[in-house]
């Protein structure tokens, strides 16, 4: 597996990483955690050194199926869990990133990895209620502790950025982006990582698995699928949205490559510090994905796929309100 380095962090880690979330959260789907613990570790045999987990995947299981799956390697790989959820009951209740409640899952995060220093710790959504710099402040505390490495930033807005980069510097941006959501590239989320030497980690490459041409209007999701409740997912989007699916097809069918592939393949071709982090319960997938990283497409290909897919409307919006209003501050 090739190698990236994210942004001017020094942070260098496998070209694609693993979006552990759905191994047992959100997807309606959870494997056994010895099913989980095998995948991760034959991720780590394949190349992929770069984990994202959070404590509110679960809540708090999914870190423990990564530290345990982990253990053997962790001198070969590169953990980010994250932060900024108030948990009540087993449930997401708010937001919340007091300096006390940042260090107070900073050591509970340790302890459920089973590690010393987190490798990447990302603000999971931005705080309203507490400023930005007293959030920089806190995990630059814990790098100085040397409990963090590095601090990051997921669906922050571009002035966050900035503002949190003048008090502690940011490695990381966490933002979704895809073929189908291409917001950083408008919203001067790219601009800021460029300007600043940020890396750039994209979550749901694949749009939460709609790219991959596995679904289609069809497709019957579960209720317990968080999916079932977004808008692009209902069987009119889907089938408005198969275009875009289409054109990957079609791109897979001149490369030798699958859907997914292209998708990722693209993503990997926008910009060298940008690493995408596609997550799997099922080995073919992991194979599929990470064969990603030998597709190579020319500027002019990738161009041509950009405007190909601009040109396609996308139906419906990538979260709903609620959840949109979270990102973006």
């Amino acid at each position: 597996m090739k190698k990236r380095v994210l942004g001017q962090s020094g942070l260098e880690v496998s070209a694609l990483g693993f979006g552990c979330m759905g191994l047992n959260f959100s997807y309606g789907h959870a494997l056994g955690r010895g099913e989980a613990v095998a995948l991760l570790r034959d991720a780590v045999e394949r190349g992929v050194t770069f984990f994202d987990t959070a404590e509110v995947y679960g809540p708090f299981t999914n870190e423990e199926i990564v530290g345990e799956a982990l253990a053997p390697v962790r001198d070969r790989v590169v953990i980010a869990t994250k932060f900024g959820f108030h948990i009540e009951n087993g449930q997401m209740a708010g937001l919340d990133s007091r300096p006390g409640q940042i260090r107070a899952v900073a050591e509970a995060s340790l302890q459920r990895l089973g590690i010393e220093v987190i490798d990447l710790l990302y603000q999971h959504r931005v705080d309203p209620a507490v400023p930005i710099e007293d959030v920089a402040g806190t995990v630059g505390d814990l790098i100085r502790e040397g409990k963090v490495r590095h601090f990051g930033l997921s669906e922050p807005g571009a002035q966050t950025v900035r503002r949190a980069h003048a008090v502690q510097p940011v490695a990381v941006l966490q933002n979704e982006y895809s073929l189908w959501t291409r917001g950083p590239e408008t919203n001067g989320i790219l601009q800021a990582c460029e300007e600043l030497g940020i890396g750039f980690v994209p979550y749901s490459p694949l749009g939460k698995g709609f790219l991959t041409g596995a679904m289609n209007p069809d497709t019957r999701i579960e209720a317990s699928d968080f999916r079932a409740r977004l808008p692009r997912f209902t069987p009119e989007a889907m089938r408005k949205n198969q275009a875009l699916v289409d054109l990957l097809a079609e791109v897979g069918r001149q490369k030798g490559a699958t859907p997914a592939q292209i998708a990722l393949a693209w993503l990997l071709g926008q910009k060298p510090w940008i690493v995408p982090i596609p997550g799997t319960t099922k080995r073919h997938r992991l194979e599929e994905n990470l064969g990603a990283a030998d597709v190579a497409l020319t500027a002019e290909e990738l161009g041509a796929i950009a405007r190909a897919a601009a040109a396609i409307p996308i139906e419906g919006n990538r979260y709903t309100p609620e959840h949109e209003a979270i990102t973006g501050r």
